[in-house]
């Protein structure tokens, strides 16, 4: 596995792990990546449907040659003095940011007077920057701006609302976990549920529309794809990384119809994994033998490597969709079928996964089991919903 990207350049590479590079963690790196994918395919297809007459773009004001207001000048402020606190904090205590970066970032550690100088120089940046470009008197223009023309604010809204909402979930499982170690557990790179990602982050999604007249069903339908894509991308984070979401116990022989499948891909071990310890599920990790480096942990069992898996079904459900995104012409039926499609893909993965188990009317269910199983139910009322929204349109429109 690869912790971070040193692990990754050795491998590739000969390098010697534990470098600069270490700072980097592979998961948080994929992390980012899936988001910027995300909003790749998110903007292309809220293009394509521009061009198809599914929105009218908003008219608003831009004007040049404005000074900087206080509020520019002191959220750049605030940002120089997180940049330039915290990155001397974290150069003057290098050993324990290389090891874990989010004890510096997400913590109230910080070199005072560098911040300060920073958020000085940034301040005065942003007012000299708007000084500079300054016009008089100010020019003022009518601009037209389509949905995709805002999505970078639609991305941050997303990842945020996501990040919480995946953190939040995950909390409901791990509750002794948190109650024992609150400040830990939030600030923790690790433990983030799917589910609830995807619920905050559509939340946050649908505000911004809301709050910006953006059309509903649509948007809904460009973002099914987009949200495959960002997902299967993170999943190859998760297995790189080896940050705990793999499978069950896998001492199974691999069959010999899968002959051609490298012996990883049907039960891993996991060594080197980011998690680093030895209380892990399903199997306790032990030391691998005559390792010198940060991450020497391997399991004692091999386990499916299920977000490989994961990544493999993510990549069919997106080709599924990205062939019937031009086929379907029912707002909002493509975004019911990529429910639909999810949750029996992690209702089936939950099968051969390690998680929290709860008890429900006398059955066993994990909570992405449950929130499966509502899911795809939900998912064929709201096919229904918008099939017969779209039938009585077409009936209304053909009587007219």
């Amino acid at each position: 596995m690869y912790p971070d990207l040193s692990y990754l350049a050795h491998a590739l590479f000969g390098t010697q792990p534990d470098n600069w590079l270490s700072i980097f963690k592979t998961f948080g790196f994929f992390l980012a990546i899936a988001f910027l994918t995300s909003a790749v395919v998110y903007y292309i297809e809220l293009k394509r449907k521009a061009g198809e007459g599914f929105y009218q773009p908003a008219k608003t004001t831009a004007t040049e040659g404005l000074p900087a207001t206080p509020g520019e000048i002191i959220s750049n402020a605030v940002v120089g003095l997180l940049l330039a606190g915290k990155g001397m904090y974290a150069y003057q205590h290098y050993d324990i940011f290389r090891v874990d970066p989010a004890s510096v970032i997400l913590s109230g550690k910080m070199h005072w007077l560098a911040g300060l100088f920073g958020a000085a120089v940034m301040g005065g940046l942003t007012w000299w920057d708007a000084h500079r470009k300054r016009k008089n008197p100010p020019v003022t223009r009518e601009v037209l701006i389509y949905p995709h023309d805002r999505i970078s604010e639609m991305t941050v809204w997303a990842a945020v609302g996501g990040i919480v909402g995946a953190k939040v979930f995950d909390l409901f499982d791990n509750w002794e976990s948190f109650l024992q170690d609150p400040i830990g557990s939030l600030t923790s790179g690790g433990g983030l549920a799917f589910f609830g990602g995807l619920v905050l982050g559509f939340v946050a999604v649908v505000t911004y529309m809301w709050r910006n007249n953006i059309p509903f069903w649509p948007s809904a339908d460009a973002v099914a794809p987009a949200l495959t894509a960002g997902y299967g991308v993170g999943r190859i984070g998760c297995q790189l990384s080896g940050d705990g979401d793999w499978g069950i116990v896998n001492n199974t022989p691999k069959p010999d119809w899968l002959s051609w499948l490298p012996d990883w891909a049907w039960a891993s071990r996991y060594p080197h994994n980011v998690l680093n310890t030895t209380n892990t599920d399903p199997v306790p990790s032990i030391s691998i033998p005559d390792c010198s480096w940060d991450y020497c942990m391997q399991l004692s069992d091999p386990v499916y490597p299920t977000p490989f898996y994961e990544v493999m079904m993510m990549l069919a459900i997106f080709g599924i969709l990205w062939a019937l995104r031009k086929r379907i012409h029912i707002p909002g039926m493509l975004f019911f079928i990529y429910l639909a499609l999810i949750a029996v893909e992690r209702f089936l993965i939950e099968k051969i996964r390690v998680n929290v188990v709860h008890d429900v009317l006398g059955m066993q269910l994990t909570q992405a089991e449950i929130i499966s199983v509502l899911l795809f139910f939900g998912s064929i009322g709201g096919m229904i919903f918008v099939w017969k929204k779209n039938r009585q349109a077409v009936g209304s429109g053909s009587g007219q």
